[in-house]
């Protein structure tokens, strides 16, 4: 491994070395060549709304072997399809077909799936304008359409 230029002249040598390392990253490349928002269905936002297409189940990775509440939707500014988790206990309940419902990320490790959902990588924070943790905690009553 070549050693560091030093002395007074070595700015250019060194920015240059660093321009040539950052590239070796991978992390780097997904990040400058835009790798991540290309494939990203809400399009780089931390948020969308979205429609209830269907209600479904995810069964958990090993070892676990419960079914997880999933809504599939469809996103409203693009029309893409994604399958979003329905967090607490009783949230499918309150959703229903049809419904306006907001998606954000769940914030995975590197945005990948969390947990023991494989390929869910959102979850649903609103439905119908309204809170999902405050219909759940029972602090508002679901609006009617």
């Amino acid at each position: 491994m070549a050693k560091k230029s030093q002395g007074l002249n070595s700015a250019k040598k060194l920015v240059e070395r660093r321009k040539v390392s950052r590239w070796k990253s991978k992390w780097f490349i997904k990040k400058h060549l835009g790798f991540a928002a290309k494939a990203d269905p809400l399009e780089g936002a931390a948020q969308a709304s979205a429609i209830v297409l269907q209600k479904v189940q995810v069964e958990a990775k090993q070892p676990n072997s419960a079914m997880r509440k999933c809504v599939r939707v469809q996103l409203i500014k693009n029309g893409k399809q994604i399958t979003a988790f329905l967090p607490g206990d009783g949230a499918s309940k309150l959703v229903d077909e049809h419904d306006e419902v907001v998606v954000e990320r769940i914030g995975g490790v590197m945005g990948r799936a969390k947990g023991d959902l494989p390929g869910v990588r959102w979850q649903v924070i609103k439905v119908n304008d309204q809170a999902l943790g405050a219909l759940l905690s029972g602090k508002i009553e679901k609006a009617r359409k």
